[in-house]
């Protein structure tokens, strides 16, 4: 097996190429910032809806987007209100960094090419905090959240500092991610 660091994908994953390959498909894609960090484009966004059981209100049945991380960008820790499916497209592997809702257990996922032996996709369960680095200079993912995604399910941890303060403690090698 090969380490997750191994590039593999649309592009050579060298700084210089890869940095330039990164550019190419926030351009191509049309990606725009998102507020955990990295770049993001929503192509789905479906029609059917659902009512989740946790009075929400009404959601689209799922949602999809294409999401980039370059080197030395990260996904800082958020939660969503429902399962998010993650799925590695092109680039360097990705790590996740996974905390539980009760803040007990941190969990780090690897995602990458089918090269490196990695699994291609991993499901982040509703409720957890989630952040992600790539192990490159980019990692192309898509994530797909079902009921929907909406701003309204979101919340990023730094604007608990309560909250963020308890992570830190339980879980210190997670704080960078914050």
């Amino acid at each position: 097996m090969q380490s997750d660091d191994t590039p593999s994908g649309g592009a050579p994953d060298s700084d210089e190429t890869g940095d330039s390959w990164s550019r190419e498909l926030i351009s191509s894609l049309g990606l725009s910032p998102h507020p955990e960090g990295g770049h993001y484009v929503e192509i789905l966004r479906t029609d059917a809806s659902v009512i989740p059981t946790d009075d929400r209100g009404q959601r689209p049945a799922m949602t999809h987007i294409y999401y980039l991380l370059r080197d030395g960008e990260q996904s800082r820790f958020h939660r969503v209100s429902s399962d998010e499916l993650w799925h590695h497209y092109d680039g360097a592997a990705l790590t996740l960094s996974l905390i539980s809702p009760d803040l007990k257990r941190h969990v780090k996922v690897r995602i990458g090419p089918a090269s490196t032996g990695l699994e291609r996709c991993t499901t982040v369960p509703a409720g957890w905090w989630q952040a992600a680095r790539s192990r490159g200079s980019y990692s192309l993912c898509g994530c797909t959240v079902a009921p929907g995604f909406d701003f309204a399910d979101f919340q990023m941890l730094r604007d608990d500092p309560k909250l963020a303060a308890r992570v830190n403690a339980a879980h210190p090698s997670a704080a960078d991610l914050i």
